[in-house]
């Protein structure tokens, strides 16, 4: 719960701060006629939208199991964590391509560019402060993993979502201001058309990368090794069991876990020792490891399960 506070923190704040960077760069597209300002309005006015559905898909993540959905609502947050990558894509990069293009080929001058100059520097201070946020959320979450590795191993897109959506709008900034400044200093104004095409190809690729990371969630990654080892160790630890052959597990949300442990049982055990011992193992993840939410045991020799384990592993490689 209190990484979804954070999360949830994280998005109010890109929110606000989106809301008035895309009025006030509308403002300016509009006294200025810049093509590079509008593409950046464009791009705010998504981002703000893109915070909602991220609100949205938090929201409904955390709805409880029900008949339909007997694990839970979980993946309601990878689904619209895609649907933003796409956003991304199809309105941001989409838009900002398209009025480059127009610019550059029927280029118009850039009048009143001190508006531009000034609403620019106001930008880059209110995204500054949301990209801030969101940073420092997801320096506290990933540890001492690398920024690229933190990403790849995380399981709650909705951090480093906004975080990336912040990155790539002051990357944004820093084009329009380069294509302006150019296009005003050389009076080519074909110049703020081709800041525009900058700027699609960083959202586009920002949201390739989002949609590739939220392709992987809504597929089903397994949890984190050191979970996995836990579940084990626990396991392992139960006097009825021979041995905790491996596990098998699928995130269906940033804190919902579905693991399916293979056991050796000890000899001679009967159905009724077997299911005390399944209870005990519930009962002791539940306390130790909460983000497994339901457990699934399958009595198994060693044998059997590393041959599974083969199975799956060659066919992994062919």
């Amino acid at each position: 719960m209190a990484a979804q506070s954070g999360s949830r923190f994280v998005i109010f704040a890109a929110i606000a701060g989106n809301l008035l960077i895309a009025a006030t760069k509308f403002v300016a597209a509009f006294f200025t006629g810049s093509s590079a300002m509008l593409s950046e309005g464009v791009h705010s006015l998504v981002d703000t939208g893109n915070g909602g559905l991220l609100l949205y898909g938090l929201h409904r993540a955390a709805r409880p199991p029900d008949r339909q959905h007997p694990f839970g609502h979980g993946r309601e947050l990878y689904f619209w964590s895609f649907i933003v990558a796409l956003l991304v894509f199809a309105l941001g990069a989409g838009v900002a391509f398209y009025e480059g293009v127009i610019h550059i080929l029927h280029p118009e001058p850039i009048e009143n560019p001190l508006v531009n100059y000034v609403v620019l520097g106001l930008c880059m201070v209110f995204e500054g402060g949301s990209w801030f946020v969101a940073l420092k959320e997801f320096r506290r979450s990933k540890g001492n993993l690398g920024y690229i590795q933190a990403v790849r191993r995380s399981k709650d897109p909705s951090v480093y979502t906004v975080l990336f959506e912040d990155s790539a709008a002051l990357l944004g900034l820093g084009i329009a201001l380069a294509g302006i400044s150019a296009a005003h200093y050389f009076e080519q104004p074909w110049m703020d058309g081709a800041a525009s095409i900058g700027i699609s190809l960083i959202l586009a690729a920002t949201a390739v990368f989002l949609a590739v990371e939220s392709k992987g969630l809504l597929m089903g990654e397994p949890a984190l090794p050191d979970v996995q080892a836990a579940i084990l160790a626990i396991a392992q630890a139960d006097p009825a069991v021979e041995k905790a052959n491996g596990v098998l597990t699928v995130h269906l949300g940033p804190e919902q876990i579905v693991a399916g442990l293979s056991l050796d049982f000890v000899d001679h055990l009967s159905a009724a020792d077997i299911e005390t011992c399944v209870e005990r193992l519930e009962a002791r993840l539940k306390a130790e490891v909460p983000e497994v939410t339901a457990v699934f045991v399958k009595p198994q020799t060693s044998g059997r399960w590393h041959e599974r384990r083969r199975k799956i592993e060659e066919g992994s490689a062919s």
